[in-house]
């Protein structure tokens, strides 16, 4: 892995945590996919013309998607004024908490949290409305299950649990047993009505003592990445029966990097066990300097331009209709310019011109852009061309 690669990994890892919220048959909306042609160095994308919907989202919290105030007076302006047709929900976080009923596991590790009382009463009433809805699950970070159960956490060279830089505990990536334990949510999401499961933090950890970390199985590069394939291809076995469709969320430079960048996450072959795969490229998460760019913070078209150009290479000629990128709108301090309707509107542009066009905004107060959505965006032409040498 290069210096900038792993600079990229771990200011990812510092700034998602700012990111990241504090606080039947589906409904998905049918995608529309383009064919991609490699030729000289460039990637060619025909637009379809087709006039199918789209996904538009954004990500909720439990918090916001449990406030009926928040619902009435947020949501409701966003269904109703913008092009939102779907929502991303918070049902397993970082820290552990589940707030889906009915999962034993959980409620006996004390790590249910009744944050949306009537969550499935609200997803039937999205669903009557066409709103797709995604249940979001934090996989392997965890701070409750490997306190309760020792035996389904990475350990340290002592025999003890192992801590990140955040003192959060993982469940071991190679355990099958916390692997049943993620399932068990994710089937009681599709169970209660939802749409789709978004695994997220499917990864193995990116600070810490990390030569300290001891697994169920030696570690190597090869091992970590065949293991999220092997736990996404149990999870379509297990999911898709019920009806639901599957999702990762993975690091923005996996779409550029094929070496696993140590937490084992390749994009193509993770990508081909799920239905749609969401690489986080916010702008002001990437290292400056990379794609050639002085501050990709301050360039939002081109670097997801260039992003989207990169995983339409690896995903190849079906690739455009699994993508479902997430796009900032939020800013951070200190990395350059703040982000508002024209930086928002910039992502989804530089996305389309790629023929790719569905996308999740990020915000982790639930606090959304709406000038920048109320209207369709318009690709530039009929096909679009990025070519790996101008960089």
């Amino acid at each position: 892995m290069s210096p900038k690669h792993i600079s990229f990994v771990f200011l990812t890892a510092t700034l998602y945590a700012y990111a990241s919220p504090v606080c039947a048959e589906p409904t998905t909306p049918a995608m529309s996919s383009s064919p991609v042609l490699a030729s000289s160095g460039a990637v060619e994308v025909t637009s379809s013309s087709s006039s199918v919907r789209s996904f538009h989202g954004i990500h909720l919290t439990a918090s916001a998607a449990g406030s009926k105030k928040y619902r009435a007076n947020r949501l409701e302006k966003m269904f109703n004024e913008t092009m939102i047709n779907a929502v991303v929900i918070d049902i397993k976080e970082e820290d552990g908490y589940v707030y889906v009923p009915g999962v034993k596991m959980a409620e006996r590790a004390k790590a249910y949290v009744r944050e949306i009382p009537d969550l499935e009463n609200w997803l039937g009433e999205l669903k009557k409305r066409h709103i797709y809805t995604v249940a979001r699950i934090v996989v392997f970070k965890d701070k409750i299950m490997p306190q309760n159960d020792p035996s389904l956490g990475v350990h340290n060279t002592n025999g003890e649990l192992w801590y990140d830089h955040k003192h959060i505990t993982w469940l071991d990536p190679y355990n099958r047993e916390a692997w049943r334990y993620i399932f068990l949510i994710g089937l009681q999401c599709a169970k209660i009505g939802f749409d789709e499961i978004q695994f997220d933090y499917i990864r193995f950890p990116t600070d810490g003592a990390l030569s300290q970390m001891r697994f169920k199985k030696p570690y190597s590069r090869a091992a970590a990445s065949q293991a999220l394939v092997d736990f996404l291809h149990e999870a379509a076995q297990v999911i898709h029966p019920l009806g639901a469709k599957i999702s990762i969320d993975v690091f923005g430079l996996t779409t550029s990097v094929n070496s696993g960048m140590g937490i084992g996450q390749i994009l193509g072959p993770m990508a081909a066990q799920v239905d749609y795969v969401c690489p986080m490229t916010y702008p002001s998460h990437y290292a400056k300097g990379e794609y050639g760019i002085p501050n990709p913070n301050d360039q939002p078209y081109r670097t997801i331009h260039l992003a989207m150009h990169d995983a339409l290479k690896v995903l190849g000629p079906d690739g455009a209709h699994k993508l479902r990128p997430y796009f900032q709108d939020f800013s951070l301090p200190g990395r350059g310019i703040r982000y508002g309707p024209k930086e928002v509107r910039a992502q989804l542009q530089a996305a389309a011109d790629m023929g790719i066009p569905d996308w999740t905004l990020w915000n982790a107060r639930c606090s959304y852009t709406l000038s920048a959505l109320q209207t369709p965006v318009t690709p530039a032409s009929n096909t679009y061309q990025v070519n790996v040498s101008s960089r």
